[in-house]
């Protein structure tokens, strides 16, 4: 299959016609306008573009998206395991070890031989599923495929004034939402005040917004946000440096959470809750968004010679953290998506992984 040209889309423009690519973040602060992906274990991709024209978000791509067969898919966590690990995460709560662990699985199925680029799933999405911090990344001589519908901002900087807006808290309905979801929410909120303290002005750091029920489709989020003014001599490297990875999908308090995740996800989050977005290093403002509601292309890591689709979801473990209610969550992200990225069936919530696991579980 003819390999497509490299392209990233966001916020209503494409951009195209690739100059550079490097890992270094002291790039977002130099020229140019670029794509960002960093994944949850630290890899950045920078990719500077020297073409930006408007296009509107569900643009499609010439070629239509094939995605993986809908029984294909399996879990990087069955359902017994999963709530294992949250029985697992309470019990270091009540250790004095954390307040708050975020675990994840990853669902992967292998892709067609021939299958449309990941640009046409970004178009599938936006037509079936649209998000606010929607778009993608097509890198493929970089190891770099990846599609989003992201809910979730991570920074947005515009001159010396950034902005993250944590969500902590899902449900079908308003009326689900339960005590524990407002104070996972707090508890976010409050670390992000920290990461972004560090490299803010002092005193600058507010929350003008706390815990606002947002509507997506098919759940809500409980969502705030937290401002601050860059300190004198901080840009983009010092931000990434004190505020990844993002606190909504780590844990209070963080390092302490990674360490626990480290030890019971047997998987790899990749992109999944990293950070994807654009930065314009010439008008100083970009966005960055919670790698969430993401999907990506695994080339590296075959089935039969096919690469792999992947999917993350997961869950912000408390002890107040039911195990079933804590599985039923990552149920409720992924089916919607799944059904969306699958071929020849659309929002099914009824999946079931070659290991039996119930991806919707039912």
């Amino acid at each position: 299959m003819h390999e497509q040209p490299p392209l990233a889309r966001f916020g209503g423009l494409v951009a195209t016609d690739l100059i550079d690519v490097t890992d270094d973040p002291e790039a977002l602060d130099s020229r140019g306008w670029w794509a960002v992906a960093a994944d949850f274990d630290g890899r950045l991709v920078c990719a500077r573009f020297a073409t930006l024209r408007p296009a509107p978000p569900s643009a499609a791509p010439g070629v239509p998206w094939r995605g993986p067969a809908p029984d294909d898919w399996t879990s990087s966590l069955d359902r017994a395991g999963y709530t294992a690990g949250v029985e697992e995460i309470r019990r270091r709560v009540a250790a004095g070890d954390v307040y708050q662990v975020n675990l994840c699985r990853v669902l992967s199925a292998p892709l067609p031989e021939q299958a449309a680029d990941i640009d046409a799933l970004r178009a599938r999405l936006a037509s079936r599923h649209p998000a606010r911090h929607a778009g993608s990344i097509r890198l493929p001589a970089h190891g770099t495929e990846i599609a989003t519908a992201s809910p979730e901002l991570f920074l947005r900087r515009t001159g010396r004034t950034v902005e993250s807006g944590p969500i902590k808290g899902t449900a079908r309905t308003p009326e689900a939402l339960l005590p524990k979801d407002r104070a996972e929410n707090v508890m976010i909120v409050d670390l992000v005040r920290n990461d972004l303290g560090a490299v803010c002005v002092p005193g600058s750091v507010t929350v003008p917004e706390l815990c606002v029920v947002e509507n997506y489709p098919g759940l809500v989020h409980l969502v705030s946000t937290v401002s601050g003014e860059l300190a004198e001599g901080a840009g983009w490297p010092e931000l990434l440096a004190h505020a990844f990875p993002p606190g909504s999908v780590t844990g209070a308090p963080k390092s302490s959470a990674l360490t626990v995740i480290d030890a019971l996800e047997p998987a790899r989050r990749g992109p999944y809750c990293g950070a994807i977005g654009w930065v314009d290093a010439d008008r100083r403002v970009g966005e960055l968004a919670v790698g969430i509601r993401t999907f990506w292309i695994d080339r590296l890591d075959r089935i039969d010679g096919r690469p792999r689709l992947r999917f993350g979801a997961g869950a912000g473990i408390t002890w107040d953290s039911r195990p079933e209610g804590e599985w039923a969550e990552t149920v409720l992200k992924a089916e919607r998506l799944l059904g969306v990225a699958s071929a020849g069936e659309e929002d099914s919530t009824k999946r079931r992984s070659r290991d039996g696991a119930d991806l919707a579980g039912r």
